[in-house]
């Protein structure tokens, strides 16, 4: 198992409060510094969506994260797209996960066998632990092997 967000992966994520990227933007999520974070702007639902670079996609393993305690995703849920059905451009459900409201590493398996040949994943916060619906994130990691 190995990360996965090296080389020329993509990101885009729903929002960042106040449109302030330079101190909440989505290159926080992977500078590997508990100084910074991606931080949403308010509303529901949010989302962070990773493309992988490699032809062939990948195979998921597990997603880390590191949120700020208050503004946790709840009820989250990953949605990918494979390269085997390359006319579809819509994600599937993959599964649900549920972090709990702490500033620790999170560590959500995911079910390899049914997650190959992956080229983008999506990880949707539908709601969040803060009243205004915010999500804040100090680290993300996704975990697994390029796909042979």
């Amino acid at each position: 198992m190995q990360s996965l967000l090296v080389g020329d992966f993509k990101c885009r994520v729903s929002s960042v409060l106040n449109k302030q990227s330079k101190e909440y933007g989505k290159e926080n999520l992977f500078d590997k510094s508990e100084e910074t974070c991606w931080n949403s702007h308010q509303g529901t639902p949010q989302f962070i969506v990773i493309q992988f670079p490699q032809e062939n996609g990948v195979t998921l393993s597990s997603v880390n994260i590191m949120f700020q305690g208050g503004f946790v995703g709840k009820d989250c849920e990953i949605l990918t797209m494979s390269t085997n059905n390359s006319d579809s451009k819509e994600f599937i459900h993959s599964c649900y996960f549920y972090p709990k409201d702490i500033n620790t590493t999170q560590q959500f398996p995911i079910d390899s066998i049914k997650n190959t040949n992956i080229k983008q994943i999506k990880i949707l916060f539908p709601q969040s632990t803060d009243f205004f619906g915010r999500i804040t994130i100090y680290q993300l990691d996704i975990l697994g092997e390029p796909t042979l």
